[in-house]
């Protein structure tokens, strides 16, 4: 891992020699109750384990965010680690009074999940090539994982802000205030979008809906 902020390397958590670190400088904190604004201070200072803190208290949600919108677990996987090389570098320059971290963070993930989009060659959704099996348990979740393939297709197809916005109001349950911080807009933009996106995903999904309940008669 590249050396960030002078001597101090930033811990990670998707693997590398930095991993196992990890997990000592979580189990060490006893300062676990710190505020976001606490420790992102304390990293601005290159404590890795308020960085540590952070990764823990962030990380799953900033990567589930990436990885809805990319529809791609790898490219998720190293948008969340960008925007965590921006935590570390920029900590020292970050300043609550601008906006609360989580809004900060998700409007990084946002950005680098377009730019990403913008330079890629998108790749059809391939389904996975797992066994069949009869059983009526395992054909409702196959059909449960049919229909979040036939979802995760959907809003793949949506413009991005359209997709930006089904993203963090509804799998992230914002509202519509942060959201509109989160893209740099209006409350009444986010809700124009969410009510297209809505109708677009309708459309696209209800040939979807349709056999479901045909096969459920």
């Amino acid at each position: 891992m590249t050396t960030l902020a002078g001597t101090v390397a930033a811990p990670w958590p998707f693997g590398g020699a930095d991993a196992p670190a990890r997990v000592v400088y979580a189990r060490a904190m006893a300062d676990a109750d710190e505020s976001d604004e606490e420790l992102m201070a304390r990293t601005g200072r290159g404590d890795r384990l308020a960085y540590a803190g952070l990764l823990e208290r962030h990380l799953g949600r900033v990567h589930a965010v990436a990885r809805r919108f990319l529809a791609d677990a790898a490219e998720a996987e190293d948008v969340a680690q960008e925007v965590f090389l921006r935590v570390w570098t920029q900590a020292p320059r970050w300043r609550p009074e601008g906006a609360r971290l989580t809004t900060w963070l998700y409007r990084i993930t946002m950005n680098l999940c377009i730019d990403r989009k913008r330079k890629v060659v998108p790749l059809p959704l391939e389904a996975a090539g797992e066994p069949e099996d009869d059983r009526p348990d395992a054909f409702r979740q196959r059909h449960r994982d049919e229909v979040q393939s036939h979802l995760a297709e959907a809003l793949a197809t949506l413009p991005e802000n359209q997709r930006a916005a089904v993203v963090l109001s509804y799998f992230e349950g914002l509202g519509n205030g942060e959201t509109a911080a989160i893209l740099n807009t209006s409350v009444g933009a986010v809700e124009s979008l969410l009510v297209r996106a809505r109708r677009a995903l309708k459309e696209r999904l209800k040939p979807v809906l349709v056999d479901a309940l045909e096969e459920g008669a």
